[in-house]
């Protein structure tokens, strides 16, 4: 199973990141997870849409290609970071290449809320009509406190936020697995 991921931060030190690359070598033999290179796309203009960058069509056509979408988001401001908005408004024109794709979100913070209120406002943002992702339901991740479930080179540690992953990542299959 081929899943893209959009990670909301551009730190090299990025929690969120770090979860996804949890997620990526502890289901390697479930799910294949490239972290796509948002980052480096161009802000998100009308004037250029309808000829993008090379960046914009490669991803575009990856998450295309894809079989479903993580999304890690950081919390700033009570919502998603600018990065990851910005991805999201150059996939959801012209080509709406996340539409009707299964999707799932996890999020961590050095918080107890573990991004709760950027996680809200996500799935506004992937219930818009343009974007129209299928949102795993009922399988929230909010890894709050993620600075004391992490070891030193950055691997989650924390059991029982472990096997809650497991689930949900479970979960997220038997999801995509339905929508097919």
């Amino acid at each position: 199973m081929n899943i893209v991921a959009l990670v909301g931060s551009m730190s090299k030190e990025s929690n969120n990141r770090k979860i996804v690359e949890f997620m990526r070598e502890r289901y390697k033999d479930k799910m294949d997870i490239e972290i796509l290179p948002i980052e480096k796309l161009p802000m998100y203009n009308q004037d250029i849409e309808l000829q993008p960058s090379e960046i914009v069509e490669e991803l575009r056509k990856k998450i295309k290609q894809s079989d479903g979408i993580l999304f890690a988001t950081p919390e700033y401001n009570h919502s998603i970071s600018a990065v990851l908005k910005n991805a999201i408004d150059w996939f959801s024109r012209v080509e709406r290449v996340m539409v009707n794709k299964p999707s799932m979100i996890v999020g961590a913070s050095l918080g107890t809320l573990g991004t709760v209120r950027a996680q809200v406002h996500l799935r506004q943002i992937l219930n818009s009509g343009g974007v129209a992702t299928l949102n795993l339901p009922g399988n929230e991740v909010f890894i709050g406190n993620v600075h004391e479930k992490l070891d030193e080179d950055g691997n989650l540690i924390h059991e029982p936020t472990i096997e809650h992953l497991d689930g949900v990542v479970d979960n997220f299959i038997d999801w995509i697995d339905k929508i097919k």
